[in-house]
């Protein structure tokens, strides 16, 4: 059921479904003790979200170990409609991402890095009535 605001809570299956329709996310992570977001290809392995960062990126040294936020949305150009899901959980370094995940999150160049984060804490949000918000 929907609030005062049109939006509902969703369940954490809801939300496995939701994030396996998607690719791009934001990782949020501390980077040099500020916070950084950064946008993400990824892709819903065993419960767990996989994602990738190129080599270049800070993203790698700063998530390895640590606690982040994950957070992949869809709201529709022609109303408020749409849902969010974040996630947060700890991420830690993938040597072998295997080939289903290495094929769902496409060509990479090398140096690529694979981090897989543990879908610890869900809250995910969908807005259905663009009139209430």
């Amino acid at each position: 059921m929907n609030d005062e605001t049109g939006t509902r809570n969703l369940s954490r299956a809801e939300c496995m479904a939701l994030l396996n329709s998607e690719t791009i996310g934001r990782v949020v992570f501390t980077d040099q003790a500020l916070p950084a977001v950064t946008p993400v290809r990824f892709t819903v392995d065993g419960g767990d979200l996989v994602v990738r960062a190129p080599a270049a990126e800070r993203l790698g040294a700063a998530v390895r170990g640590t606690v982040v936020a994950f957070q992949a949305d869809r709201f529709g150009t022609a109303g408020l409609t749409g849902w969010t899901i974040t996630v947060v959980g700890h991420a830690r370094a993938v040597r072998s991402p295997g080939e289903r995940v290495r094929v769902a999150l496409g060509p990479s160049a090398p140096g690529t890095e694979y981090f897989r984060i543990s879908c610890e804490r869900f809250s995910g949000h969908r807005v259905d009535d663009a009139a209430a918000v």
